[in-house]
Formats: C-alpha cells, sequence, structure tokens
C-alpha cells in the first residue's frame, strides 16, 4: 500500500489541532483507530513507557474515557475549558511501515487560562493510517520540550 501524501497528511494535522484546540471532543476522538496509543512521555523521548513514569500512555479505551471526563465540565482543571491555539510546523514523512505512514511535526501551543497563560512546545510522532476513504491516527507521540522538568497540570488535548 502506498504512504499518503504530505499534503493530506498537514490537512490531516491542522484539522486534529483545530479539533483538540476548540474542544470538539467527539470530532477528536473519531479520528482514531481502534488500536490508538496516545503517548506523552515523562522524562525525554527514549524512556520505556512500561518502566517509567509518562505524562499520559492512553490506549484506545483510556482515549475514549480522558474525551468521555472532559465532556463531563467537571474535570476541573479545564472549568473553564482553556483557550487554546498551536501551530503545527516542519512536517515530514519519516518513514512508512505496513499500511501506517510516520509523520513527525514541531507544534507551539499557547494555554490562556485565568491563572496566565503557558506555552507548550515541542515534536509529535504520528503514525496515520488510511480507514476506507478517511486518514485515522494510530499513534500520536508528543514529546515536550520541557519533558524532563516538572510540569504544570497538562489536563488537555496535546
Amino acid at each position: 500500500m502506498s504512504s499518503l501524501e504530505l499534503g493530506e497528511i498537514e490537512r490531516f494535522l491542522y484539522r486534529e489541532a483545530r479539533l483538540a484546540d476548540e474542544h470538539h471532543y467527539d470530532g477528536w476522538e473519531a479520528l482514531w483507530t481502534d488500536d490508538a496509543l496516545y503517548w506523552v512521555p515523562a522524562g525525554g523521548p527514549d524512556v520505556d513507557p512500561n518502566l517509567q513514569m509518562s505524562v499520559i500512555y492512553d490506549n484506545r479505551s483510556r482515549i475514549r474515557t480522558r474525551i468521555s471526563q472532559l465532556k463531563t465540565g467537571k474535570r476541573y482543571s479545564q472549568s473553564p475549558p482553556s483557550n487554546m491555539r498551536r501551530l503545527i510546523s516542519n512536517v515530514e514523512v519519516v518513514a512508512v511501515e505496513g499500511t501506517d505512514t510516520v509523520a513527525e511535526a514541531n507544534f507551539v501551543l499557547v494555554e490562556s487560562r485565568e491563572r496566565g497563560t503557558t506555552l507548550w512546545s515541542g515534536r509529535v510522532t504520528y503514525r496515520l493510517r488510511r480507514v476506507e476513504d478517511d486518514i485515522r491516527l494510530a499513534y500520536k507521540k508528543v514529546v515536550l520540550v520541557n519533558s524532563a522538568e516538572a510540569l504544570s497540570t497538562l489536563a488537555f488535548l496535546i
């Protein structure tokens, strides 16, 4: 099977970012495959999530639970929800693994809350898969620039 084209990958990543930034939880959740993994490592990019703590290490079931919690309005760290905007740049296709296309991109995310504004940035690895006529997200690894430091609450979709 052929890899995805860079233009369609970029359009998908921009849509995924917009859905997360604008708290369209059902739309964001619908982007994932059934075997998905969403990972934000703590302590650096090359840690083993089975041996070290992660900021987020969610399988598909846990992604669904995370979304359900956000939708209740009772996740107090997101009540009211953060105002967010992210920029995605330097998108590259780095590999094709079977039916998955692996892409990487840099991001900068501005989060505004009552406590102030926080700047998040890093590099994201995506494993994307064509499912029928749509692109789906099978894997997302977000390596924060400051992942080795103490982080403030990360209770939104990064």
